[in-house]
């Protein structure tokens, strides 16, 4: 089986089986496109196919769009990559356990070694009342990550938090407006991805949001909440993509399609349009060296995700420097320098298409070696 027939077979394997409604699967290899192709259904209940422009919740695939935006100021000398985040946020100074207020930098928000706690915003009184979080505003969002205290010292650990919301306010403090004034100036519009955004631009295009079931995938409904791999629950809030007036999350709250997020990844694999070729490089170079790991076993961490240390600690067939991510409404992404490779699996049911079988179906067809 060829590149083709492997990527069809997953996706139409995951489809068959159902494990996901929908995706769109894009390859490129040293620029070239050698696969692109939608397969399944954007909304089951309509009957509507899935298409090759369609438009999926991001969720974290707005963090690169958000760390490319970071680095696209420092090299504009409105950041520093290690100043201290309470240059740009005076207000922001968020405690250890014992009081200490230490210092966070810029890279550290990055690479999700800043300490900051993954623990609700909400008072409990809020969340029994069903206070909606993203509608506190966004100096007031960020004012209550400030002051949750801290999960270790900066810099001493790895963990997956509000790292980039943080760092999505201070790009909107910069630029004299939102988050998303600056990514349309230093990303989405010189990359042309117009589709990309914190509301829908075409709701006509907008995949509906499936979430794994005990019978298959189920539609979303406006809160839902699913049990994850990880131990605890993964709730989903879909209909904030409707909601101009929201938090702008760097950490998860854009739209966008394949096509769009593509142009990302190949900006960032070749450097030269947005950032910097050396820039590019170092982002995509491993940025955790004082860890033992960060993401987990064999997996370190760069500027825009994960960065593939020991390919057989991990299990994963590629090799050292892959950098992959997702996003839990369904997709995954991976950027491979050494061979070129700029991949982006697309679906619209989580946490099957993220985190699921269906990321690894579509890794190991990348790497199969092609039948004689």
């Amino acid at each position: 089986m060829n590149l083709a027939e492997r990527l069809d077979a997953a996706a139409m394997r995951a489809i068959d089986e159902g494990r996901i409604v929908g995706s769109v699967i894009i390859v490129r290899r040293h620029g070239e496109l050698v696969y692109e192709a939608p397969h399944g259904l954007a909304d089951r209940e309509n009957r509507r196919p899935m298409t090759l422009d369609a438009i999926f919740r991001l969720s974290s695939l707005t963090k690169p769009i958000v760390a490319a935006t970071i680095l696209a100021l420092i090299e504009d000398g409105k950041l520093g990559l290690d100043a201290a985040v309470t240059d740009y946020l005076p207000e922001f100074r968020p405690r250890l356990a014992d009081g200490a207020q230490p210092t966070i930098t810029i890279r550290q928000l990055l690479t999700h070694t800043s300490g900051l706690s993954t623990a609700s915003i909400l008072t409990p009184a809020e969340a029994t009342a069903g206070v909606n979080r993203w509608r506190l505003g966004d100096d007031a969002s960020i004012a209550r990550v400030g002051a949750l205290p801290l999960l270790f010292a900066p810099g001493a650990g790895w963990t997956y938090g509000p790292s980039i919301d943080v760092l999505g306010h201070i790009a909107g403090r910069l630029v004299g407006g939102r988050l998303e004034d600056a990514i349309r100036h230093y990303v989405t519009g010189p990359l042309g991805m117009t589709d990309t955004g914190f509301t829908v631009r075409d709701p006509s295009r907008l995949a509906a949001p499936y979430a794994d079931g005990a019978n298959g995938p189920e539609l979303m409904g406006p809160v839902h909440t699913i049990p994850n791999p990880w131990g605890s629950t993964t709730t989903y809030d879909p209909e904030r993509i409707f909601d101009a007036a929201a938090f702008q999350s760097g950490g998860g709250g854009a739209a966008g399609s394949g096509p769009d997020f593509m142009r990302l990844l190949e900006a960032l694999r070749t450097g030269g349009s947005i950032l910097e070729p050396e820039t590019a490089k170092l982002a995509l170079s491993n940025q955790t060296p004082q860890l033992p790991h960060a993401v987990s076993p064999g997996w370190q961490f760069c500027l825009f995700g994960a960065w593939l240390d020991h390919p057989a600690t991990a299990g994963v067939p590629a090799p050292r420097g892959m950098v992959r991510w997702g996003g839990i409404y369904g997709h995954n992404w991976f950027i491979d320098p050494a061979a070129g490779l700029s991949v982006v699996s697309m679906s619209n049911t989580g946490l099957e298409g993220s985190d699921g079988r269906f990321r690894d179906d579509i890794l190991h067809a990348v790497y199969a070696h092609p039948s004689p």
